[in-house]
């Protein structure tokens, strides 16, 4: 019983020798880590005279196994894997270091083996040779035209207050006025489309006096909104009286309309032929007089804008 305590002490001094001569070429993996990096050491260990399977070492079955997991204050082990191959073996040990500097691991159990002595070097993210200080502020962050766009909104805010102010001092006057001129040029539009269509229509030899009852209702209605008399209902000989409303769309003579819707009326009712030249000199007429009064009323009207 003496000799086998012996042999059995000779035997362990033996292989703990032989695996703290083995440590000496363990290794990291990657070969620099940090703070709440995951790595590995690996331990290379001399070969067994036969394969055998590996051992895996976790925190749940450590102690299934009769080993204790190893614990630090300052180290998180994962798993601890001993391979066990002819031509060489291996001990893995997977762990995040959480303080910087060298690190001693605890003493590992796993299988039959114990290896002890086993340190890491954690680095610093920050350089340790030089005083620690803060750093100045950060630069605001610069966008490809973001200039053009802050300044283009303060620009585009600052005329929607001008025009603001504008409308409610000039505003409400100038788009009255503007929206009277517009409805007057479609209103003499539609006129000079009326008596370029007449004109057509007497080149076509359509019935004569269509065309001149035609030409008599139209003008009476277009006098009618322009006015706002209700020429429609008038004689010519009411016309000679050039009513006040009347007065500013004389054209040539003041009897210019008087003179039209008599010459109309007398083509119209005489029951002789009509001539087509006689129609033609009213519409030229006409169109005249359209050209006169729209100038002239243009100009009476941009005058009161500019005086108002």
């Amino acid at each position: 019983m003496r000799k086998n305590a012996v042999f059995a002490f000779i035997y362990s001094v033996i292989i703990c020798t032989a695996v703290n001569a083995q440590n000496m070429g363990a290794y990291l993996i990657p070969r620099q880590i940090f703070i709440g990096d995951r790595a590995i050491l690996v331990i290379p260990l001399s070969g067994g005279t036969e394969r055998t399977g590996d051992i895996i070492l976790t925190q749940d079955n450590s102690y299934r196994n009769g080993n204790n997991f190893p614990l630090h204050a300052n180290i998180d082990f994962h798993r601890i894997i001993l391979e066990r191959r002819i031509n060489g073996s291996r001990l893995l040990i997977e762990f995040t270091p959480f303080v910087t500097g060298k690190l001693e691991l605890p003493a590992i159990e796993i299988g039959s083996e114990r290896f002890t002595g086993l340190t890491v070097n954690v680095n610093s993210v920050m350089d340790s040779r030089s005083s620690l200080m803060l750093s100045g502020p950060a630069a605001s962050l610069v966008m490809p035209g973001t200039a053009v766009m802050l300044y283009g909104i303060i620009a585009l805010l600052i005329i929607f207050i001008i025009l603001t102010i504008w409308f409610f001092l000039k505003g409400r006057v100038f788009f009255k006025n503007w929206i009277e001129k517009w409805k007057r040029r479609r209103l003499f539009i539609s006129m000079k489309l009326t008596e370029k269509r007449l004109y057509k229509s007497v080149l076509r030899g359509e019935d004569k006096r269509i065309i001149l009852d035609r030409l008599s209702e139209k003008f009476r209605i277009f006098l009618s909104v322009l006015t706002g008399i209700n020429c429609r209902s008038m004689t010519a000989n009411e016309f000679k009286k050039t009513p006040p409303n009347l007065i500013m769309y004389q054209y040539n003579n003041q009897y210019f309309l008087h003179n039209f819707f008599c010459s109309c009326d007398e083509l119209r009712f005489s029951g002789v032929r009509v001539n087509s030249q006689d129609i033609i000199n009213l519409l030229t007429g006409l169109r005249s007089f359209l050209t006169a009064i729209e100038n002239d009323k243009e100009e009476k009207l941009s005058n009161t804008g500019a005086a108002a």
